[in-house]
């Protein structure tokens, strides 16, 4: 029995990166020999083992052949006789395809390491084409790695989309890789490479519509709506944003790509499309409560948001309790994020604060010192305890306002 290290961590280590998960290969065992050696069984699809004292995941070398269609097609075949060589060449990439002996020997096959090094995704096989969720993975890596794809993969790529097996990716399938895209350094790379293989408008169509869309110079000097997107979602991922607001960025102007050509380059009131198209997209992706909600308020009240200089208190009230600020702060966090990712993306722009974040906290304060606890006391009829309270909080921004004018 021979043990080697495998995969993302002997790439990760390469790189001089932080290594997290430690994956291995046993060439030469059995799954009873495994367990007799304390090792326990996880998974159903193929043999993987826990270390009994580490937990890392030990998996017996194997062979796959497609059985069907779509990334769930494959018959994996397990037994002593498969070599190390044999269980790389069905992984994906180059990169992936490196093992580490336990004397520190790498065993690099296809060239993974050259490539490490000049910063190319290539493929390890034409078995690659075999799996649609491979598109997903290869865009992924590209926006984690800042790397290109070589020109073979590439074609592959788009021979994949052409082939209709993306439709066979699941909805929860294709969330799991967007949002992992959406937290990684360079997320436009992700969309760029789907783009050019043909696969985002098969997958994300809302997203794909807004590429050739133009938008008004004076407050876009990049033009064109989807390179605005991707500067924006940038800008949100250099931010170090959590994932729900990286993905109401993704979604705050999808309703711009439905604006009527005679009307280009003005988009008005492309927020309520926004949003339609926002909740569309969260549901067919299922996408967890906490990322729809915020894709829904951002792409509602961005234009707002962006305006909070010139509005009055009256609008300022109503843009804070419909981000129900006062039970749920973060939420107003979550907006006033994604539209500083959307406002300081622009060209130019990089380096200022966002004002419009500064004057709404600010706001939020004034909001919550007015003391409902008090006025119930004054005012025991319920029926006017609604009213009362929304205009003591006026009183009060409205006092701020005056006082800071």
């Amino acid at each position: 029995m021979k043990v080697y290290r495998v995969g993302g961590s002997v790439r990760d280590e390469l790189l001089g990166r932080a290594v997290a998960d430690r994956d291995f290969v046993v060439v030469g065992a059995t799954p009873e020999q495994m367990v007799a050696a304390g090792y326990r069984p996880v998974g159903s699809d193929f043999p993987v083992f826990l270390h009994p004292e580490t937990n890392d995941e030990y998996a017996l070398a194997r062979t796959e052949r497609k059985s069907g269609r779509g990334y769930r097609g494959f018959v994996f075949h397990t037994t002593p006789d498969v070599t190390l060589e044999a269980d790389l060449a069905r992984r994906d990439l180059t990169i992936n395809a490196i093992a580490r002996d336990s004397d520190g020997t790498f065993i690099d096959p296809h060239g993974g390491i050259a490539d490490l090094r000049a910063g190319i995704l290539r493929h390890v096989s034409p078995a690659f084409a075999e799996d649609p969720l491979r598109v997903l993975r290869v865009a992924r890596f590209a926006a984690r790695f800042d790397f290109g794809v070589a020109p073979e993969t590439e074609a592959l790529l788009r021979a994949i989309a052409a082939g209709g097996e993306l439709s066979t990716l699941t909805p929860e399938r294709v969330w799991q890789e967007l949002a992992k895209a959406l937290m990684e350094p360079r997320p436009s790379l992700f969309f760029e490479v789907l783009r050019r293989c043909g696969a985002l408008g098969q997958l994300l169509p809302e997203v794909d519509a807004l590429f050739g869309v133009p938008q008004p110079p004076a407050h876009h000097p990049e033009l064109d709506t989807g390179v605005h997107l991707m500067l924006a979602l940038d800008s949100s991922a250099a931010a170090g944003d959590p994932l729900a607001v990286r993905y109401a960025v993704l979604a705050h102007d999808l309703g711009k790509a439905t604006t009527e050509r005679a009307k280009w380059p003005r988009h008005i009131a492309h927020e309520a499309r926004s949003v339609a198209l926002a909740q569309r997209l969260s549901e067919r992706l299922r996408v967890p409560a906490d990322c729809a909600e915020l894709a829904r308020l951002v792409a509602r009240y961005h234009a707002d948001v962006h305006r909070a200089q010139e509005l009055r208190a009256t609008t300022l009230l109503d843009l804070l309790l419909a981000a129900d600020s006062l039970r749920r702060p973060e939420r107003l966090d979550g907006l006033l994020r994604a539209c500083a990712a959307d406002a300081l993306s622009r060209p130019g722009r990089g380096t200022e604060s966002y004002a419009p974040a500064e004057r709404l906290r600010a706001a939020l304060k004034v909001v919550r010192s007015v003391d409902a606890g008090a006025i119930a006391a004054a005012y025991p009829d319920a029926s006017e305890l609604p009213q009362r309270i929304r205009a003591a909080r006026l009183d009060a921004l409205q006092a701020w306002e005056g006082a800071n004018a």
